[in-house]
């Protein structure tokens, strides 16, 4: 089995890749951007058909793909090639790589959680002795928590995993009580021991279960995907701040590992399909975010150079010439590639330990 769940991860990284490259495929052709070839796998070429322009390849690697467009990074003199396109064509064909990863998150959520009885988000369950903001004008046991320090609490754990990086010093929070929303921001409640255990907040948070009908399923279903949204960014934001470091990531063999782990462990092959699917999804969302990240080589580093020629273009009446922004971007794709690498030894090495 664990062979299987292998080749279940490789085939979610491969089917998400070449989704991601199918969206930039359907933009490019409605915006009358010429494509040279879409290609569904990487390296040699095994098979081919031409389809007018544009030549449709399966190729023998199944990781991902990719849509090869006319003047990509150089004028071609070709009317229809990319380059020559105003911004908001440039732009939605950027984005639609990522805007199809997102889409494909929240339709496997979607096929996910049709049958679901309900959702739980975080309540407070109850107070440790001693906790002393318990209160009409503090917290009280029922509150459902909204926000923790900026952030929403959109599922069960939310809250418990903001805490947990929380400086101890103080905390902003949102509750929802009898419907209505209760600001306590610069709340001073302060990491202490409480029932004999240190670095505590005194309070347990336990699951409110929202029952399911047809628009909850509809609401928790988008509330998950903004959720993994928010876990990107909450991630990146821990990462810069130091809060976290090289052993909380994980590339291409960590995520294969997790996969495997998480199928082995489940009870049923049911389950397992569930687990796995529920991380494809995760790991979707994920792509579309970081993709838009303004870096070099991604497509939100493309995007920026987009905003960028506009203002020198309203400014100055220039753009950059697009063989710097080749270059950039090449220089951040070889960047890219060795941050990767050392992500993907750290993984090994992790296996190893």
């Amino acid at each position: 089995m664990k062979a299987l769940y292998i080749l279940a991860a490789v085939a979610i990284f491969g089917v998400l890749i070449a989704v991601h490259e199918l969206g930039h495929f359907l933009a490019a052709k409605l915006c009358g951007v010429r494509v040279n070839e879409f290609s569904i796998g990487m390296g040699p070429l095994i098979w081919h058909r031409d389809g007018g322009e544009t030549q449709y390849s399966l190729r023998l690697l199944p990781l991902g793909g990719f849509c090869a467009m006319e003047g990509e990074d150089e004028d071609t003199g070709d009317s229809r090639s990319f380059v020559r396109q105003g911004f908001w064509k440039k732009f939605v064909i950027l984005a639609a790589g990522a805007f199809m990863n997102f889409a494909a998150g929240v339709v496997i959520l979607l096929f996910l959680y049709a049958g679901a009885s309900g959702f739980y988000v975080d309540k407070i369950a109850a107070f440790s002795d001693g906790f002393p903001l318990e209160g009409e004008n503090g917290l009280m046991v029922g509150d459902i928590v909204y926000k923790v320090d900026g952030y929403r609490a959109y599922l069960r754990g939310d809250t418990a995993l903001f805490l947990q990086y929380n400086d101890g010093e103080g905390v902003d929070l949102e509750v929802i009580r009898d419907g209505e929303k209760i600001v306590l921001n610069d709340f001073p409640m302060y990491r202490s021991t409480y029932d004999g255990h240190p670095n505590r907040f005194g309070l347990s948070v336990g699951g409110h279960l929202i029952p399911a009908t047809l628009w909850t399923k509809l609401q928790y279903t988008w509330y998950q995907a903004l959720d993994f949204v928010q876990l990107v960014w909450f991630s990146l934001v821990q990462l810069v701040t130091g809060n976290a470091g090289m052993e909380d990531l994980s590339g291409p063999v960590g995520i294969v590992s997790t996969i495997t782990e998480v199928g082995e462990s489940s009870k049923t092959v049911q389950i397992a399909v569930q687990n796995i699917a529920y991380f494809a999804a995760l790991i979707a969302v994920n792509l579309a975010v970081m993709n838009l990240l303004p870096l070099p080589a991604l497509d939100g580093g493309r995007i920026f150079f987009l905003a960028i020629d506009a203002i020198s273009l309203a400014l100055f009446r220039k753009k950059v010439p697009e063989k710097y922004q080749a270059a950039i971007n090449m220089a951040g794709f070889a960047a890219l590639m060795c941050f990767m690498l050392l992500v993907t030894v750290h993984d090994v090495y992790k296996l190893f330990q």
